[in-house]
């Protein structure tokens, strides 16, 4: 799979999450900037989280990492004009919903 095709997917999972959730809202522009923004935040910044909060992360037994999930949404909205999150509640649903609408649709490709 390319990497043109994954963005693609990733911007389309954003546009269908965003439908679901009442919280998110963004353009289909936005969606592709923001799929770029979360990749990026995903790769970089998230691994980093990961090791600072890692005794938190053991005591939860890994649920601390939805939150980092969350966090890292409320980054990206914040990053990206036209991606609006409305609350750390919305962040987090977006970011489980996110993640199971790209399992399909990878899944379907």
């Amino acid at each position: 799979m390319t990497i043109l095709t994954t963005w693609l997917v990733s911007a389309l999972a954003i546009i269908i999450s965003s439908f679901i959730i009442p919280g998110v809202t963004v353009g289909f522009f936005s969606a592709l900037f923001a799929a770029i923004v979360l990749g990026l935040l995903n790769a970089f910044i998230k691994p980093l989280l990961l090791l600072l909060t890692l005794p938190v992360n053991i005591l939860t037994l890994g649920l601390f990492t939805f939150v980092i999930n969350a966090l890292i949404i409320m980054l990206a909205a914040a990053l990206v004009p036209g991606f609006a999150v409305k609350g750390f509640l919305s962040a987090l649903l977006f970011s489980l919903v996110l993640m199971i609408v790209n399992l399909v649709l990878f899944k379907l490709i």
